[in-house]
């Protein structure tokens, strides 16, 4: 696979997020919100379950308990982050849904200090800033604009960062990380079915007229999207990664505008754009300046 190749499958799964946004937003007029986590990471399970055989074949060894168990930890997080993302989207827009949901880039470092005693890179601090500067402009010039939806959401970014921390610490620690995404799907599988039987109606009827979201986010957004990703970081750079990645907050605007007719004001696309960098800021400018020591290095 070229690095052309490679940027234009990052493209596709940046899209494919993107895209994901309307289908969690269009299921929760047949369907309730957690049943819909359920349903949907019940269908990532089965498309994940064959890759993690094909792993467990090539590994050296079993999982340990420990690893299991943080796993499960993962899992949690991850339906925590799920649902209040699912819920959020009953109040505010896919556009708004797509960037907020997008601040993790720059919550995961600062939880990086907090949880895991580690200083993130200067660029973090300003990058906050440009974020939240993003988010005023993104309401329209006023907090007050801001719905609950939009809260949620931010909520949802910042249980996003506990679950790629984790991600970070279990699947480096066990060596398994196709194992640790059926685990984290299966528990979000369970979890969501559990919560919706006991908060949400449910009926044949709204399973099938939601059928095609389900499908859709479990197939694609939380299935091959990842496989997407992981194949094609092995051709290209982690700086050009983040770039196409990112774009799923581009791909969450245009698809809102295009098929649910949204609309953004001239305020709220300036604050779109400062969000935008915000994230490149914190992916990119650290990878430039050691590009540039690197070289500086060289010449000596």
């Amino acid at each position: 696979m070229t690095r052309v190749q490679a940027n234009l499958l990052l493209l596709l799964a940046g899209a494919i997020w993107g895209a994901g946004f309307i289908a969690q937003s269009t299921a929760m007029d047949k369907l309730g919100p957690i049943w819909f986590i359920g349903l949907r990471f019940a269908m990532a399970t089965v498309v994940a379950l064959p890759f993690a055989l094909w792993e467990k074949a090539r590994a050296t060894g079993p999982v340990r308990p420990a690893d299991v168990a943080g796993f499960a930890v993962t899992g949690i997080a991850l339906f925590a982050a799920a649902a209040f993302q699912q819920v959020g989207l009953l109040t505010t827009t896919v556009t708004n849904s797509g960037f907020l949901t997008g601040l993790y880039v720059v919550f995961t470092p600062i939880l990086t200090v907090l949880v895991l005693r580690r200083l993130p890179h200067w660029i973090v601090w300003p990058a906050a800033f440009m974020a939240c500067l993003g988010i005023f402009l993104l309401s329209g010039g006023t907090l007050a604009a801001l719905t609950v939806g939009d809260f949620l959401t931010i909520v949802c970014a910042l249980l996003w960062s506990v679950q790629m921390i984790c991600v970070g610490v279990f699947a480096g620690r066990s060596g398994r990380p196709i194992a640790l995404s059926v685990v984290q799907f299966a528990v979000c599988a369970v979890l969501g079915c559990a919560a919706g039987a006991l908060f949400e109606p449910i009926s044949l009827a709204a399973i099938n007229g939601a059928l095609p979201e389900i499908l859709y986010a479990g197939l694609f957004s939380s299935g091959l999207a990842f496989i997407f990703q992981n194949v094609a970081q092995r051709y290209t750079t982690a700086p050009q990664a983040a770039i196409f990645l990112s774009s799923e907050a581009l791909f969450a605007a245009l698809f809102g505008m295009l098929l649910l007719g949204e609309t953004i004001s001239p305020a709220g696309y300036a604050g779109c754009a400062i969000i935008f960098l915000a994230m490149l800021a914190v992916e990119l400018v650290p990878e430039l300046l050691r590009a540039r020591r690197q070289g500086a290095s060289v010449e000596v």
